[in-house]
């Protein structure tokens, strides 16, 4: 057969290994990634998560240790989770508020070690209330009160940025809360306390190992505990930037959309709709799906962890939480 006579052959620019570096329209470093961090009281070894393989409930001295490795690997930011005792919660959540709450001194003790490394926290109420919601519960007991919840996160809020946090991110959904937030921080005069919203969170079967690492799971008794009425409907696109653009007119410094890899449309819509920084996270379904796999052999963890991780920054995002940084930055390292 005769050569066809073609002007454009991309294949040229797929040739070599070399090549195909220089052309290479996207990359995942370590500068990208953000590692969620749980945290239980006490002072002894860390605990294993059964559902999440690798990961850990630290007690605050293994979670400082742990810390400043991430930190000595190039890692800059944790997002760090509190499991507490069963008998610390209740209806309302009020453990939150407590000055010496688990997370608060969790923080503390994370940034007077390694205080270049950027903490973010959780602002919702689900490791506290015995219910496993992510607020307060309205009269009569059918739905969550938005407002009341609000008032409550807002609280929140001041309490862990005055413990030090750089980032506080709101994951509860409810309407108004960013605003509420940057009112509630700035009149604490903490003006440089940023949040990084959940803007689009939607209600995903992907949340299970997560809720068991947490506890929420097990306070509500299911681990498909409904959260329809906050969280974002998987079928709804449209929605999802309606969310995105009131968190970023309430002030909302950084946007978020989890889960990542099912939703990396709405990523994509919301790159192309802001000009702020676009988080996504990797949630614990997301890795556990992939280690279960991997140890049936039906594939190749490294190679799916490093092609998730490489959808997820083509989409759009800036940043990504992912349960799979540390093992990222230790293979950067060689």
């Amino acid at each position: 057969m005769s050569k066809l006579d073609l002007t454009h052959r991309p294949r040229r620019n797929r040739r070599t290994a070399a090549i195909r570096k220089l052309v290479q329209e996207n990359a995942v470093t370590v500068n990208d990634l953000i590692q969620p961090l749980f945290v239980i009281d006490g002072e002894g070894e860390p605990e294993a998560i059964a559902s999440m393989p690798g990961q850990m409930r630290w007690t605050i001295p293994t979670l400082v240790e742990e810390c400043k490795e991430l930190h000595g690997l190039g890692i800059n930011a944790v997002a760090i989770f509190p499991k507490l005792d069963a008998r610390l919660k209740t209806e309302t959540g009020d453990e939150a508020l407590n000055p010496e709450t688990l997370i608060l001194r969790a923080v503390r003790a994370v940034k007077a070690a390694v205080p270049e490394l950027v903490v973010i926290t959780d602002v919702a109420l689900d490791p506290y209330t015995s219910h496993g919601h992510d607020g307060v519960f309205n009269e009569k007991g059918t739905d969550i009160d938005n407002d009341l919840t609000v008032e409550k996160l807002a609280q929140m809020a001041v309490l862990n940025a005055q413990a030090g946090a750089d980032y506080v991110a709101p994951s509860d959904m409810m309407d108004g809360r960013v605003w509420a937030l940057r009112v509630a921080l700035d009149e604490a005069g903490l003006t440089g306390t940023g949040i990084l919203a959940y803007s689009a969170k939607f209600a995903s079967a992907y949340y299970g190992p997560f809720r068991d690492a947490v506890g929420s799971a097990q306070a509500a008794g299911t681990h498909l505990l409904g959260k329809d009425t906050y969280q974002l409907n998987p079928a709804n696109r449209r929605e999802a930037m309606i969310e995105t653009e009131l968190d970023e007119v309430e002030g909302a410094d950084v946007l978020m959309v989890k889960p990542a890899g099912p939703y990396l449309d709405i990523i994509r819509d919301l790159r192309e709709n802001t000009n702020l920084p676009i988080a996504a996270y990797q949630v614990s379904g997301e890795y556990a799906q992939l280690h279960a796999a991997a140890e049936k052999g039906w594939l190749d963890l490294e190679r799916c962890r490093d092609e998730s991780l490489l959808a997820i920054k083509r989409a759009g995002a800036d940043m990504i939480l992912t349960y799979f940084s540390k093992d990222v930055a230790k293979q950067a390292r060689g």
